[in-house]
């Protein structure tokens, strides 16, 4: 009997069933491995927004971790929402005993708007969560709370990758999801936008990762699914590159098939390959 790749995914829970664990677990399921969870946070949030966000307690957080990687094992983690400093210094160190590819997703704030991530807690993730990464994710808004560089052009992507490889990631991939004047990622942009751009880079390596432009609104989930799918593939062997393009592959036809639901913004579809 054929056992799928194993992906850990330690981040909160979207009540409304677009982010979070919920697309971290529906993205691995698509892309043929096993997911499993490491929850961080309780969300009450829907297609308008987040209405209340609680955490759980390190030692809850580091019960399900060594739970799920003492008895089964894993080949990849992402990391999504960890609100505060004390979370995210369990998971670093959590994350520091491992040998497998790690996917960071400095997740900062929702679609929405809505912060997710204390100030308080920036400083860990810079100095002990990136450093364990293999990949870092952020979007433009996550690159100016951790390096404060503002993210206008193509050009100014290069700057923002260096500063985020500085703490200590092997691989920063540098969503361009909000540039101005023409080009957007998978992680959401400005209507009417040609390009979807992303730049991975190792700091000697450098690849521009560009998809059309999908003009869809319903966009809710697109960094948890690309980090997701990211983690995926590294777990079946890819190399960082290799996993980086069968990413915005299918993050870009989940934004393609993205729905409405509910009264604000939906999710994409992580099964879209399933409907044809």
């Amino acid at each position: 009997m054929r056992i799928p790749p194993r992906v850990l995914t330690v981040a909160g829970s979207d009540s409304g069933g677009g982010a979070g664990i919920q697309a971290d677990l529906k993205t691995m399921l698509a892309l043929g491995t096993h997911g499993m969870s490491v929850l961080t946070a309780v969300t009450a949030q829907n297609s308008l927004g987040v209405q209340g966000a609680w955490d759980l307690p390190a030692d809850a957080v580091r019960a399900q971790f060594r739970s799920v990687v003492d008895d089964i094992g894993v080949q990849a983690v992402k990391t999504g929402m960890l609100s505060s400093a004390e979370l995210v210094a369990t998971v670093a160190e959590l994350l520091a005993g491992l040998s497998v590819p790690v996917v960071v997703d400095p997740v900062g704030v929702s679609k929405h708007g809505d912060a997710l991530l204390a100030a308080a807690a920036l400083d860990a993730v810079r100095g002990k969560l990136l450093p364990t990464a293999t990949v870092a994710t952020p979007n433009l808004d996550e690159v100016a709370q951790l390096t404060g560089i503002r993210v206008r052009t193509e050009a100014d992507m290069r700057r923002a990758a260096d500063a985020v490889l500085a703490f200590g990631p092997r691989w920063a991939l540098i969503k361009g999801g909000h540039l101005p004047g023409g080009t957007a990622d998978a992680d959401g942009g400005p209507a009417g936008a040609v390009d979807a751009v992303d730049l991975l880079t190792d700091g000697s390596e450098e690849h521009w990762l560009r998809a059309p432009r999908h003009d869809n609104r319903h966009t809710h989930g697109t960094g948890c699914t690309l980090a997701s799918a990211l983690a995926a593939r590294l777990a079946t062997g890819d190399t960082v590159p290799q996993a980086a393009a069968a990413a915005k592959e299918y993050v870009t036809g989940a934004i393609a098939a993205g729905f409405r639901l509910g009264a604000g913004i939906g999710p994409v579809d992580h099964g879209w390959r399933l409907r044809g």
